[in-house]
């Protein structure tokens, strides 16, 4: 009889976000491992007409929510839920993603049900909260935030994570590194290729004609450090003036960096797109010449590996970023993309014009990245981790399993 996994999200499709295409990556490598799952998600995915949804191919089952509904109450619906959905499905485990939310309902319900739980902390939830601004490290909310997360940490019985500076925050919490493993981000190789061609129609419309582009594709927050790309591109237009920058996508610091482009008389250089539909941003990394992710050196960023600089060097795309934790983990100098130094844009500039004036080394790079990533960070690669984990979730309660 095949494992059968009850995963406990965050939210999922239809939403599009990085959480939820790594969620679906997961549940297919585990199906195509012969595994059953079976799909929770909580409050946060939004109001339902439906206790279960079906999208596209997925059954999704949904936690009602209510307006107003604070952190308690969400914890509360969800192990309510939960616990039906456990009585409806049987599970062998129960897999609970981030955040800590999520966690402690699983481990309620874990314990009265004699289930095993494992947990997915894919960032520490009060890290998350305090760089996108709704806190601040050092008040009574960040502390007891850290004192929920590190409990949940402690009390699961196996722990995952994407990457080594998580796994690193997690063992100083006090959970043996024998209980924690890395389950990296990774891509499907086969959706990217390196000879794409760019969509002339696209690069005429948007008057890219004959322009060497650098862009951005993601959410516009503060920490992303679109700022520094700004102030470095216009650093770089006295030596490069057919450069341009194409920013896709939108959020927060969208208006700022409107204006800012505006008071540094470059405006006419910096093309905002709006936010675009997901089946269409391939066609704008087809634009781009140079990506950049000059992401700011804070506890989020120096911990947590982002999903994009994988996708673009499955594309063979030319790629600078800072040096922060979880870029340097990702990425080989020189070899799959260029590190410049956090927080400067000069450094970012120089960076920049190193890969502008060196064109002849980019068929060289292309290649590297790419195999860097067929190697080592591909999903087969990454959910077969999943396999050893469970089986010392599952031994814990006296289990042993053919998995």
């Amino acid at each position: 009889m095949s494992l059968r996994i009850l995963h406990v999200l965050d939210h999922s499709l239809p939403l599009h976000s990085g959480y939820s295409f790594r969620t679906l990556a997961i549940l297919r490598e585990q199906q195509a491992l012969g595994w059953q799952t079976v799909h929770l998600t909580t409050p946060k995915q939004g109001a339902s007409d439906s206790l279960c949804e079906e999208v596209d191919g997925w059954l999704f089952h949904r936690t009602p929510s209510a307006p107003g509904c604070g952190l308690l109450r969400q914890m509360r619906l969800t192990a309510a839920r939960l616990q039906q959905v456990v009585r409806a499905t049987e599970p062998d485990l129960i897999h609970a993603h981030s955040p800590v939310l999520n966690a402690l309902p699983s481990l309620w319900v874990g314990r009265r049900q004699r289930l095993p739980v494992v947990y997915e902390m894919r960032a520490s939830w009060e890290d998350a909260a305090v760089d996108h601004g709704t806190t601040r490290a050092g008040t009574v909310r960040y502390r007891v935030s850290r004192a929920l997360e590190s409990f949940a940490l402690r009390q699961a019985d196996q722990v995952t994570t994407i990457c080594q500076g998580l796994h690193a925050d997690i063992a100083v919490r006090g959970v043996a590194p024998e209980r924690i493993t890395v389950i990296p981000n990774a891509v499907d190789v086969d959706l990217f290729r390196l000879d794409a061609e760019a969509d002339a129609g696209l690069r005429r419309s948007l008057g890219l004609d004959g322009a060497t582009v650098v862009g951005f594709a993601g959410s516009f927050y503060g920490y992303e450090g679109l700022d520094l790309l700004l102030e470095a591109a216009r650093q770089l237009l006295p030596r490069h003036p057919q450069l341009r920058v194409l920013l896709v996508g939108g959020g927060p610091q969208e208006s700022s960096l409107r204006a800012q482009a505006t008071a540094a008389g470059i405006a006419q250089h910096v093309i905002f797109t709006g936010r675009v539909p997901h089946a269409d941003v391939q066609r704008y990394y087809g634009l781009i010449d140079v990506l950049a992710y000059p992401r700011l050196p804070i506890r989020l960023t120096e911990l947590v590996t982002p999903l994009k600089p994988l996708e673009a060097m499955a594309q063979g795309r030319m790629l600078v970023a800072s040096d922060v934790g979880g870029h340097r983990e990702l990425i080989r100098h020189g070899e799959t993309g260029f590190l410049f130094r956090a927080g400067d844009a000069g450094s970012l500039a120089a960076a920049i014009d190193e890969l502008l004036t060196g064109r002849q080394r980019w068929p060289e790079i292309r290649q590297q990245a790419r195999r860097f990533v067929e190697v080592e960070r591909t999903w087969v690669t990454s959910v077969a981790r999943y396999r050893e984990v469970y089986r010392r979730a599952l031994a814990g309660h006296g289990r042993s399993p053919s998995i």
